[in-house]
């Protein structure tokens, strides 16, 4: 590792497993001090170190996230990864999930970047990335109305925070993976596997989906997060970063 975070403090959501564990390690092996939260206590004792503070909390607790923040020393860098997937199109959407996916996936966000930027300004600025997603954010899936609408609304945030506080030290930059092996996606392999015969089968579906014949690694994406987080991308701002096996060429 280069260091190339050394120095710099980091908040990751949704880092007990998967793209914000990725993250949360590499952060911390660039010389970061990492606060890593979550709702699954469990997985993010597996990941505690000197370098990684790890805390409980819902991202769609207003308050518990104004306590975090007002506790903490300023954050230099902020990764927004909690997230939820529905799957279904509008006729089988109800306004219950509907409501989930906006409130996991971009409310969450909003709650987090205005009580930290204020903090992050004060401190001289700093680097959000935000994660969202190729599936329809960029490119229409089918099945994925809640999904893809909610993904698409973090794409006019990380715009508009780009835009707002551009000359304030703030970069806002999100990252869009295509289909990622983390645990939660195993667990869809599994309930589809259950309809094509095998776990194996299902797997080798997503696969065959992709240009590159495989599914990318949470370190794929932790890399791209990394370097938006660090002085290296200081010149690069509302930008989108395709990690996604080439599936919009």
């Amino acid at each position: 590792m280069t260091g190339a975070l050394k120095g710099k403090s980091i908040l990751v959501t949704a880092a007990a497993a998967g793209i914000g564990k990725a993250v949360a390690l590499e952060s911390a092996q660039e010389g970061a001090m990492v606060t890593a939260v979550d709702i699954d206590m469990a997985g993010l004792e597996k990941i505690a170190s000197d370098n990684i503070t790890t805390m409980k909390l819902d991202v769609t607790d207003q308050t518990g996230i104004t306590r975090l923040v007002n506790t903490s020393e300023p954050f230099d860098g902020i990764v927004n990864v909690a997230g939820y997937v529905h799957h279904g199109s509008i006729l089988n959407c109800d306004p219950d999930s509907w409501k989930k996916s906006f409130t996991l996936n971009v409310d969450s966000m909003f709650y987090i970047l205005r009580v930290a930027i204020p903090k992050m300004i004060q401190n001289g600025g700093g680097s959000i990335v935000n994660i969202s997603s190729v599936v329809s954010s960029i490119k229409g899936f089918p099945d994925r109305l809640a999904y893809g609408s909610s993904k698409a609304a973090i794409l006019g945030l990380t715009k508009s925070v780009a835009c707002d506080f551009i000359n304030q030290g703030i970069r806002c930059n999100a990252v869009c993976p295509a289909t990622v092996d983390t645990p939660s996606w195993r667990q869809r392999c599994e309930e589809l596997g259950k309809t094509m015969g095998s776990y194996q089968q299902a797997r080798e579906y997503f696969e065959m989906r992709q240009p590159m014949k495989r599914i990318g690694t949470a370190e794929e994406v932790s890399g791209v997060v990394n370097f938006l987080l660090s002085d290296r991308g200081a010149f690069i701002t509302g930008q989108f970063y395709n990690v996604d096996g080439g599936t919009m060429i």
